[in-house]
């Protein structure tokens, strides 16, 4: 987010939800904050595999004994909403609904996903706003649940933070230590909500209603439960309801720098990320990010499934971007990219992967659907889709990501519509380019793309990469021509290859996305050659 011009505090208007005064820094709760491995004492020291209703069933008790745990030396009140958590856990219509889903041929932990966002959506759209209230309850119970299949339970903020977010779990609050002050500020949440009950109850000061505003980690914040405000220190932005969609020409031809072929071209360079901390190679000469593979984020079934855990994930790396694009590859799982419990799933026939997969279990595309245009907001992002072969593909991914669009509109979560193109990985795909109208832009996988191409196993791939680079670039150059003008990228390991280069800038390449280590040599080769390939005068 932009910060404003001016400096001066920013006062925003809000619901008081429990009176009292409190300044601290900013603790943004939608950022990434949940840890890598796991933390809960006996956890297995790799994410569980969440397959089986038995798996289901001991993330359930684990909740419920983490809650009870909670529960100790709690008064009455927070007592009695820790006991509503546990009767829903053991509730038997919950896990009747669930048993009926994974019956139906769904994956338990996706079962437990959509039986509980039904629940949700329920209370959403009560009459009552206490019982719409009571619907970021179960949502605790959810991701809860889904932090014990994965071994990542949700954790603590520093004491005396003043907490930013779009609505807080009653656990959470419960299981923070409030004696070192700190308060509690909502972009929404509802003064009948438990959290504002408990709040009130402990005197922490809480505000709700606030609109969605921009804040970094460590801002300070001032939350006025007295009189229903909340004072931005750092000048910072009230963000509008609805966020302008940009383009996807306009995404990807952002400047970088100065970066020019020697006949005076641009070139634009941006790299591969597999993690959000990979991103500290983003520097100011940097186009974007080319390819984050999401894949590497996203380590088991019950990590597919926690659509708040990919937001914050999403969230962070486009605001690191600092409003430089970003192109986040869809999951590209199955064949020989395993994910853990991914065996478990009906209908996944051996060598299904990446969009082929998706569409065969649309559970998981939902999800991160769903997070992807939740974040979409917080930046340029575009999305693109793994391993396309048919333009129908494109289109019925497309279409789930207006059904889910759809669906986050009626529930009033603020998301953006990001442009969706496809990696060219596929040789009839590629032959194919003019057939992929809805295709926004376009990214060669010159991995995959090599290996089909020249029929070689994975194991062998290196070898054959240099004798199939002939084919590969007359291939790429064919498909150029077929992509009609639309935005065009290389992010396969061609890209960071120099020798490679000169046939890439002839086939009509001018945008090449590299591992952050490859782009210093890549610079340097593009500045000692010509648009069409050849060497400049003197090199």
């Amino acid at each position: 987010m932009k910060k404003r011009n001016m400096a001066e505090p920013l006062r925003l208007t809000a619901k008081s939800a429990s009176p009292g005064i409190a300044s601290g820094p900013a603790f943004l709760a939608e950022e990434l904050k949940a840890p890598s491995a796991p933390e809960r004492p006996g956890a297995d020291p790799q994410p569980q595999t969440a397959g089986g209703y038995g798996a289901l069933e001991k993330a359930i008790d684990i909740s419920i004994g983490e809650l009870e745990r909670l529960a100790e030396g709690a008064d009455a009140e927070s007592r009695d909403i820790i006991d509503f958590q546990i009767e829903v856990l053991r509730d038997p219509s919950i896990a009747e609904a669930t048993g009926a889903r994974t019956e139906a041929d769904e994956n338990v932990v996706f079962a437990w996903v959509a039986t509980l966002d039904a629940y949700i959506g329920e209370l959403e759209t009560a009459d009552e706003e206490p019982m719409r209230a009571r619907a970021v309850d179960i949502l605790d119970i959810k991701n809860r649940v889904l932090g014990a299949l994965a071994g990542t339970p949700t954790a603590d903020f520093p004491p005396g933070s003043v907490f930013v977010g779009k609505d807080m779990e009653p656990s959470r609050f419960l299981a923070h230590d409030w004696s070192k002050g700190g308060g509690i500020a909502l972009f929404s949440g509802s003064t009948a909500g438990h959290v504002a009950l408990l709040a009130r109850a402990k005197s922490v000061p809480m505000v709700v209603g606030t609109g969605r505003f921009s804040a970094e980690d460590g801002d300070p914040v001032r939350v006025d439960g007295d009189a229903g405000a909340v004072v931005l220190q750092a000048g910072r932005m009230l963000i509008p309801p609805m966020v302008p969609a940009r383009s996807a020409t306009s995404d990807m031809q952002s400047e970088s720098g100065d970066l020019r072929t020697a006949d005076g071209v641009p070139i634009l360079i941006s790299i591969n990320i597999n993690d959000p901390a990979e991103i500290a190679a983003l520097d100011p000469a940097t186009a974007g990010i080319g390819l984050m593979r999401s894949e590497f984020s996203v380590t088991s079934i019950a990590d597919a499934a926690n659509e708040e855990r990919q937001l914050a994930i999403y969230r962070r790396v486009l605001e690191q971007a600092d409003d430089r694009p970003v192109i986040i590859r869809m999951l590209d799982i199955g064949g020989d990219k395993p994910l853990a419990g991914l065996e478990n799933l009906p209908g996944v026939a051996s060598g299904l992967r990446g969009i082929r997969l998706l569409l065969a279990r649309p559970e998981i595309a939902r999800v991160q659907a769903r997070a992807l245009l939740r974040a979409a907001v917080f930046g340029r992002l575009s999305v693109m889709l793994p391993m396309v072969t048919l333009p129908e593909e494109i289109d019925r991914m497309r279409e789930l990501f207006r059904e889910e669009a759809e669906k986050l509109g009626r529930r009033a979560l603020l998301h953006r519509m990001p442009p969706i193109g496809m990696m060219v990985e596929v040789p009839a795909a590629a032959l194919m380019l003019d057939t992929f109208g809805s295709a926004a832009f376009f990214s060669f996988g010159t991995n995959d793309l090599t290996q089909y191409l020249a029929a070689s196993a994975r194991d062998d791939i290196d070898a054959d990469a240099g004798k199939a680079a002939p084919a590969v670039l007359r291939l790429i150059a064919q498909a150029v021509k077929l992509a009609a003008g639309k935005p065009v990228s290389i992010c396969g390991d061609m890209a960071g290859d120099p020798s490679c280069l000169p046939g890439l800038l002839a086939a009509g390449l001018r945008h090449f996305s590299v591992a952050p280590g490859r782009r210093p040599a890549i610079r340097s080769a593009i500045i000692g050659l010509n648009a069409d390939g050849t060497r400049a005068a003197g090199e």
